[in-house]
């Protein structure tokens, strides 16, 4: 589907909601925020300067393509879920979240979803699809992956790097304490063949712990707990000194990744963007060490800067707005998912014009690849990690009576591999139900969130929606999950804003 590169342009939201959750995650005042230095920040070949307030980088939503014309779409695996998290924190304060905060596939992938997990390879690949509920003549399919599970005892042991964000920025309840918390629930879900290493970064680097067992947890802690914010922020200073100790112990049979937590402000010193800090660590990356960014607070905080930075370290971005979402990355996402099964992973949806008219993938915007590279290994791609689920939705619209709708490919490479495998799934009219009724629970509750997520971004192609009909749709299919359960408040709350926009409030 990719032609160039999708339009994109960094945007400031000087509008940041106030407000700061506290560690039990009940709301709280907002601390009130120092004087920020101007931030300049590179993103990709694009240049932001914002003064204050949130970055983000909006990409222009996909379009629906005409299959005659181009009937291929691709696109990288990607399992962040940092824009819902900061999303609902919006919500959560009274606020819409700006337009360009909002992408699809983070939405949709925060949830879980119960995908049969492969009995043998990596993973297996889950597809259906439902005739829409918003328009007659359209259908929502669904690609869903689930990688293997691993067990926390099979596991490969893990070495840690974490890089924390000790600048003045950090100070508020919502930020350092948080990380420090967060670290420590890491921690405690580690094994006795895992390490743990601990960086600082605010005017000057800091190695604060070496690589320690992570079964001496009283070191740890001690360690910690040292750490005050104060000074400027010169990150790019200290991921090159976390890497240094990450690949150290890099090696096929072992996980070696650095954890950044961080506002994502960075002001001073040298490598101040994603471009430029991946250059200096570079050589790191093709080693094997992966990266993961997980952003606190809001006043400063610079999303777009955090999402490239795992995008280009081959690793996945988190938000953390309160202890009950520290517990469910660094319990769930970060220590649960720590060993990568497949990498490059990339997808390429091959559909047949004389059954498909029109199609179009909801998000994935920045993860998207040139059609002609879905077979070239040299084109980076997502990461899949063990346990890790994907998953991706088109809306299409139907012509024909031909029984083959599409071919869906997956491209990967094993972990430490250097050429990739390919797997060819048909989607048929098999896969499709009769109704939305008819669809499976999970089904239903992605088209839900999926949905909102593109109301909330105000997608051209989702004009005329309405979250009144997701918020029904996700109601039938919470299935007792307490995540699903939030989803169905935050879309009333996203309701009662929109109400009020409208009517000037």
């Amino acid at each position: 589907m990719r032609r160039a590169a999708p339009g994109k342009q960094s945007v400031a939201a000087t509008g940041a909601a106030s407000g700061a959750l506290a560690l039990g995650g009940a709301a709280a005042p907002m601390p009130v925020q120092q004087p920020k230095e101007k931030s300049k920040l590179e993103l990709g070949d694009d240049k932001g300067v914002a003064e204050g307030g949130n970055t983000f980088e909006a990409y222009k939503a996909n379009a629906f393509t005409e299959t005659a014309k181009d009937n291929l779409s691709t696109f990288a695996a990607d399992v962040d879920t940092a824009s819902y998290s900061m999303a609902r924190r919006y919500l959560q304060q009274g606020q819409l979240p700006p337009t360009q905060a909002v992408r699809v596939e983070e939405f949709v992938n925060y949830f879980k979803y119960r995908y049969t997990p492969p009995e043998d390879g990596a993973f297996t690949v889950h597809l259906e699809g439902a005739p829409s509920p918003f328009n007659a003549r359209r259908q929502f399919v669904r690609v869903g992956v689930q990688g293997k599970v691993v067990s926390r005892s099979q596991r490969k042991p893990a070495h840690l790097v974490f890089l924390v964000d000790t600048s003045g920025s950090m100070a508020s309840s919502d930020k350092l304490p948080l990380a420090i918390e967060s670290i420590k629930v890491a921690v405690k879900n580690l094994n006795e063949n895992d390490t743990v290493a601990l960086v600082t970064y605010a005017g000057s680097t800091r190695d604060v712990l070496p690589p320690t067992p992570a079964t001496d947890v009283k070191k740890i802690h001690a360690a910690l707990d040292t750490l005050v914010a104060g000074g400027g922020t010169a990150m790019g200073s200290g991921m090159e000194t976390a890497y240094k100790h990450a690949v150290k112990k890099a090696a096929a049979g072992v996980v070696s990744r650095v954890v950044v937590l961080t506002d994502g402000d960075a002001n001073i010193g040298p490598n101040l963007s994603p471009k430029a800090m991946l250059a200096s660590v570079q050589k790191y990356v093709s080693e094997g060490v992966t990266l993961t960014t997980v952003g606190f607070g809001m006043g400063n905080y610079h999303d777009s800067l955090m999402e490239q930075l795992a995008d280009k370290g081959n690793g996945n971005s988190f938000y953390v707005d309160s202890m009950k979402e520290a517990r469910k990355v660094f319990e769930t996402q970060l220590t649960g998912t720590l060993e990568v099964i497949a990498k490059d992973v990339k997808f390429q949806v091959e559909f047949n014009p004389k059954a498909v008219s029109r199609y179009r993938l909801m998000g994935y915007e920045n993860r998207d690849i040139a059609d002609k590279d879905f077979r070239d290994d040299k084109v980076d791609a997502g990461e899949i990690g063990a346990g890790h689920t994907v998953t991706a939705l088109y809306e299409v619209e139907l012509t024909g009576e031909e029984k083959e709708l599409a071919t869906v490919r997956i491209r990967a490479k094993a972990p430490n591999g250097t050429e990739a495998k390919e797997q060819a799934f048909p989607l048929t009219r098999a896969n499709l139900k009769p109704s939305m009724e008819a669809a499976s629970t999970d089904f239903r509750f992605a088209v839900a969130v999926a949905a909102t997520a593109d109301i909330l971004r105000a997608a051209p192609a989702a004009e005329g929606w309405s979250l009144a009909t997701t918020q029904k749709l996700a109601e039938g299919a919470v299935a007792g999950d307490s995540d699903r359960t939030e989803f169905v408040r935050l879309i009333g709350q996203a309701r009662a804003l929109t109400t009020a926009s409208a009517r000037g409030n």
